[in-house]
């Protein structure tokens, strides 16, 4: 049984097995308030009683006349494999325990039930289900995307650009892949240090981070996807402090943060930018994590924004010796704008390394450490949004990368 989401505010279900009288209606009183309750005395009243309905979380008697709670478990688990189920009887075993989860289980409680244990338990169990309908539901979003990848059309449209586009997806999907790696090895060590008992809420913390960057994926894919269709990639204007926020958190899970430190200092005001908010978010990782590896030596990187309430005057788009200026012919300078930097106090470029940066395929990392297409990405990116880049750099003193972009103004 496939299930969507719930709504935010929608109640969960609580589906209660048990042929005793009392713990069913015991459990009844204390969760009705709650919870949607469904009761059943026994295998079979439960399975006509959740069919066709979701259920978020079983509390399943084991020792039932007929079919046994381990029964009803596993009919119950091949319907909906994100069922939370917990296991209640009055003769704990050990066999009965091991055989509760190994069917799939996630809590194992005894009778009589203390009320602050059986409640902490369920609302776990809750917690959990909603974390899996989420997970579950971006994962069918990587199905509809993948689907749409086949599309015979649109295989037509991406051959015509494929080297651009593929490169681009490839660069771009890049960081958020790595930080679900990160994430996901992090939680293996949990598990195997704990022996499976890891935190709770830390486990449940980062499956979000997980989930968050699975989402990412899917929005970076699906812009890539508008722009082979010659369409507007989404709504273009974003929350400036949100978005350094965002950035702050990405950038932490990559490697190349090791070692270093990041500072974010927001706008004093929050303002809309006119521009992509993805789009945004992956200039700011590409110019950020260029940064962090503008040296091995450790070093600091600063995030900020700002206000303009004139437009940039003669000398600023003209450029100078140590500086390059790009969008100049796209850029719309109209006051009010936002002013983004990126700074770093590392190694620096000389003025002949600054004229090569926005070259496709120009790196100054290490063979196989770099793509050379971070920056092309950037300005293509800000170009879109009649946006301005100026890069100011000189050997020993860093670098800063300056990103003028529109205010919309409601």
């Amino acid at each position: 049984m496939s299930s969507e989401p719930p709504a935010p505010n929608e109640r969960p279900t609580l589906l209660i097995v048990d042929d005793e009288e009392g713990p069913r209606q015991s459990l009844n009183v204390l969760f009705k308030g709650t919870y949607n309750i469904l009761l059943a005395d026994s295998g079979p009243a439960a399975l006509a009683a959740a069919e066709g309905r979701k259920i978020d979380v079983a509390v399943l008697d084991i020792r039932m006349d007929g079919m046994t709670g381990t029964e009803l478990l596993g009919k119950l688990k091949a319907r909906d494999p994100l069922l939370e189920v917990i296991m209640l009887t009055a003769y704990e075993t050990m066999d009965t325990a091991k055989e509760a989860i190994r069917g799939g289980a996630c809590d194992y409680l005894t009778k009589p039930f203390e009320i602050s244990v059986v409640r902490d338990a369920i609302g776990n169990a809750v917690a959990r289900r909603r974390l899996a309908d989420r997970l579950s539901g971006s994962s069918l979003r990587l199905i509809e995307l993948q689907h749409e990848l086949n599309d015979i059309s649109l295989r037509e449209e991406l051959a015509r650009t494929q080297n651009e586009i593929y490169e681009s997806v490839m660069h771009d999907i890049g960081s958020p892949l790595t930080a679900i790696s990160v994430l996901i090895q992090i939680l293996n060590q949990d598990l195997a240090s704990t022996r499976g008992a890891a935190d709770p809420k830390r486990v449940h913390t980062q499956l979000q981070k997980v989930d968050q960057q699975v989402g990412r994926c899917i929005a970076l894919s699906r812009r890539y996807l508008d722009y082979a269709r010659q369409r507007a990639s989404g709504q273009n204007e974003v929350m400036v402090n949100q978005s350094l926020r965002d950035v702050y958190e990405l950038v932490a899970a990559n490697p190349a943060a090791r070692g270093n430190t990041v500072e974010i200092t927001p706008m004093q005001v929050d303002l809309k930018a006119a521009i992509n908010g993805t789009d945004l978010i992956q200039i700011l990782i590409n110019l950020v994590v260029n940064a962090l590896q503008s040296t091995p030596q450790p070093h600091h990187v600063k995030l900020s924004a700002d206000y303009l309430v004139s437009p940039l005057t003669e000398d600023e788009l003209g450029g100078g010796s140590d500086e390059v200026v790009i969008g100049g012919d796209r850029f719309i300078n109209e006051a009010p704008l936002v002013v983004v930097h990126v700074e770093d106090d590392g190694d620096g470029m000389s003025p002949e390394i600054m004229a090569k940066i926005f070259a496709p395929y120009f790196s100054t990392k290490a063979p196989g450490k770099g793509t050379g297409l971070g920056l092309v990405i950037v300005a293509r990116l800000l170009g879109n949004a009649h946006g301005l880049l100026r890069v100011n750099s000189a050997v020993g003193t860093g670098t800063r990368f300056s990103l003028y972009i529109p205010v919309v103004l409601s």
